[in-house]
């Protein structure tokens, strides 16, 4: 499950780069002010601040949200399964990220320091993850993992590219076709550190 992602441009950067993708609808901060922390991000982890993007009138809105809502036992409920629920009704975000983390169990014996993983998107800067929100924070949805993900871990988020987002949050496709994992080579993996090393 993801834990951990990165967002390196800077909020007016992502603003910008919203401006410059002509697909995508016209984009604005909630209360039309820019937030405070504006700074890129290269680790943003279960209960930090993050930006999600709503469409609110036919614009895309965007604010600084948590990541992960207290579920019924008082855990953090930071992915959200897809299979068996209908999303329709739901609030729908989307989290922009420049990329994801994985861990995985390192082969030399005695370390301790899981290996880690980023993920990127081919030929991209940034791109959108699936997400929803709800009482007043948001949780990244994951499904069964694609082939670029599948030898890393047992599920993966919904990464989407700029435009494709759109469905997500228009609903304009049947659900299962928008949340459906991109297809092997989508995502580009660098490991970070192995056997406790950093490389």
């Amino acid at each position: 499950m993801c834990n951990e992602f990165a967002l390196e441009q800077n909020l007016e950067e992502l603003a910008a780069l919203f401006a410059g993708t002509p697909e995508l609808p016209l984009f604005g901060w909630e209360g039309g002010l820019l937030p405070n922390d504006t700074a890129g991000k290269a680790s943003i982890r279960i209960s930090n601040v993050a930006p999600v993007v709503r469409l609110a009138g036919g614009q895309l809105s965007g604010s600084m949200v948590p990541w992960a809502w207290k579920g019924p036992n008082g855990a953090p409920v930071f992915n959200y399964r897809t299979e068996g629920r209908d999303f329709s009704g739901a609030d729908r975000v989307l989290v922009p990220a420049s990329g994801f983390y994985e861990y995985t169990t390192p082969k030399m014996p005695k370390v301790k320091l899981k290996d880690r993983h980023l993920f990127t998107m081919a030929g991209r800067t940034w791109f959108w993850m699936a997400g929803l929100a709800r009482d007043g924070a948001f949780s990244l949805l994951t499904t069964e993992p694609g082939p670029d993900v599948a030898a890393f871990h047992s599920r993966g988020i919904v990464p989407l590219a700029p435009v494709a987002g759109l469905d997500w949050l228009r609903f304009s496709r049947p659900q299962a076709e928008v949340l459906a994992q991109p297809e092997s080579g989508a995502l580009e993996v660098r490991t970070l550190r192995q056997d406790g090393v950093d490389l």
